[in-house]
């Protein structure tokens, strides 16, 4: 017999009217029927704030001016109608202070990413986390898809034998230009230390690269080599990374992140290599993956095809050669976080463990760049102690 469970109630702070992200993550709760938005603060500007609101078909009663009369109103709700968890999509200055005020009210926190500003704040959250006995999401979207997932399975069971090389890169060419300058919202507080910490291109993708060359290699990295580049002139954060890597086992591993690299759109890209093979993905051809072998013929594996673990085939929808992305992705760690929260299973989604990891890794580079030693140690929490 087969139990119901009704839609979890979410709220969002940030995410209103003329933002990306925050319609991303709506599309992605909204995608398995397993969320409803029900409330939220998404402007510190009170007539966008509501009309986002109106747009949105929300309550006017649950529009509220700030994340502090979010919470209070919530928790003075009776316990079946308040939100159950609180989706933060604002600039990253914004994250700790309202993850710490909803998870100590013990609401759960699903946050867009990087963490905090910087590992200090990161670890705030984590505490506030265990004093409120709530759950912490993180949006590290990438592990989200399907093939990601089969490469994770397939280095993890030691298809690839013992891993020596890990590259990663992620390439982007929307800030080649001085648009943070010239009114572009989006850009100007990615390049704002207030507001986005700091690391620019470094917090906002070479988290993600960094964060998925750890989860599929399953190798840790032990230390960094960096170099930390502004090309525009004026422009006080890094719009250029790289990286060399090196991990626990002996492997060895580059890490290249670019948001000047002109004409690139979204060109994630990973590689690793064992023993006996290598295994190839890459984002904007989310439904392949290649696998190349010492001793027979390259492997090409498809989303839906034959062969998939039990695991990827849980993160499916469509039958092959029906194409599925980013929303997907997306939609896979709110599901699983869904499943969480309601005891359905336990399934893989980034959480604590993975934003102070990132942290940890965005101080060392930075560290690491602007001294002399050749390389500096990554510290942070183990996998695991945090979930």
């Amino acid at each position: 017999m087969t139990t119901r469970h009704e839609p979890l109630k979410l709220a969002m702070a940030g995410g209103g009217e003329g933002a990306f992200i925050g319609a991303i993550h709506r599309n992605a709760a909204a995608l398995d029927g397993n969320w409803r938005l029900v409330g939220g603060t998404f402007s510190s500007d009170g007539a966008r704030n509501d009309r986002s609101g109106a747009v949105l078909g929300l309550d006017p009663a649950r529009v509220y001016p700030t994340i502090e009369a979010l919470i209070a109103a919530e928790r003075a709700l009776p316990a079946g109608e308040r939100i159950d968890a609180l989706a933060i999509v604002t600039p990253n200055h914004l994250h700790a202070p309202m993850a710490i005020a909803a998870l100590e009210a013990g609401i759960h926190v699903f946050c867009e990413k990087p963490m905090a500003m910087n590992s200090a704040e990161a670890q705030a959250i984590a505490a506030a986390a265990e004093r409120g006995g709530a759950k912490f999401a993180l949006a590290f979207t990438y592990s989200g898809y399907p093939l990601i997932e089969e490469a994770r399975v397939r280095v993890s069971r030691g298809d690839l034998g013992k891993i020596r090389v890990v590259q990663v890169e992620y390439l982007q060419g929307w800030l080649s230009l001085p648009i943070d300058g010239e009114g572009n919202k989006q850009a100007a507080w990615r390049t704002d230390p207030a507001k986005a910490g700091m690391g620019g291109c470094l917090g906002d993708i070479g988290t993600h690269a960094f964060h998925l060359a750890e989860h599929v290699a399953g190798v840790r990295v032990e230390s960094v080599c960096a170099d930390l580049t502004v090309h525009v002139p004026g422009r006080r954060l890094d719009d250029d990374v790289s990286a060399l890597l090196r991990f626990d086992g002996g492997a060895r591993g580059t890490l290249k992140a670019s948001q000047v690299a002109a004409g690139e759109e979204n060109g994630l890209k990973l590689r690793v290599s064992g023993e006996h093979g290598t295994l190839e993905w890459a984002q904007m051809e989310p439904n392949t993956l290649t696998l190349r072998w010492l001793d027979r013929p390259t492997e090409v594996v498809r989303a839906g095809g034959p062969g998939l673990s039990p695991s990827t085939q849980a993160l499916l929808r469509t039958p092959s050669g029906h194409p599925e992305g980013y929303i997907e992705a997306f939609a896979n760690l709110y599901q699983g976080f869904a499943a969480q929260l309601q005891g359905r299973d336990d399934r893989f989604v980034p959480g604590l463990a993975d934003g102070l990891r990132t942290m940890a890794f965005i101080e060392a580079m930075i560290a690491n760049a602007a001294g002399d030693d050749k390389w500096t140690p990554v510290s942070g929490r183990v996998s695991g102690e945090y979930r």
